[in-house]
């Protein structure tokens, strides 16, 4: 079995069992994207009008990465991978403050904003940019789903961009400063 043919098994058990287990995680999530939507859209339309949404973190780079990874495997998300993009700029003698970005998701759930729009996977699966900025604060960042729908013209998901968006705001909430 050759490593494609087998990453491609994997991807499809992996879909497989995350449609069982994504629709008991929708069920869970769908209360708490239901009460978290209504609280954060007024920040939500505030902070989108560039399409993000940036989080201060209260823990250092590090300490930030580790608690939303820790976060998205207690949620029963599917973690793709982590870019350390300062090391990658570093290999290629550039010098860049930290910046890892981190992709997860759920394919039950992504892949219904792809099949409304199937250029909407310019957006999925989901990111968050954990960065840190010129003064040393911590941020993580990922883009409003309500500006992705605008973006893509995607009218007729609008609990499937709820609920992504309940979840990414726990997952940020998790590292929050107060």
């Amino acid at each position: 079995m050759t490593t494609s043919t087998r990453r491609r098994a994997l991807a499809f058990a992996a879909v497989a069992a995350l449609t069982t287990s994504g629709a008991a995680m929708a069920q869970n999530t769908a209360q708490s994207a239901a009460q978290n939507a209504a609280q954060n859209a007024a920040q939500s339309a505030a902070n989108s009008a560039d399409g993000l949404i940036k989080v201060r973190s209260a823990y250092p780079m590090d300490e930030t990465i580790r608690r939303i990874r820790e976060d998205i495997a207690s949620k029963g998300i599917m973690f793709f991978q982590a870019v350390d993009q300062a090391k990658l700029a570093a290999a290629a003698g550039i010098t860049l403050r930290p910046s890892t970005l981190l992709e997860f998701g759920n394919p039950p759930l992504g892949a219904q904003f792809l099949t409304s729009n199937p250029y909407s996977g310019l957006d999925w699966p989901v990111r968050v940019l954990v960065l840190e900025d010129a003064q040393g604060a911590v941020w993580a960042a990922y883009t409003d789903f309500a500006w992705i729908a605008r973006r893509h013209g995607i009218a007729d998901r609008q609990a499937q961009f709820a609920m992504a968006s309940g979840v990414v705001e726990s997952i940020t909430a998790s590292v929050r400063a107060r």
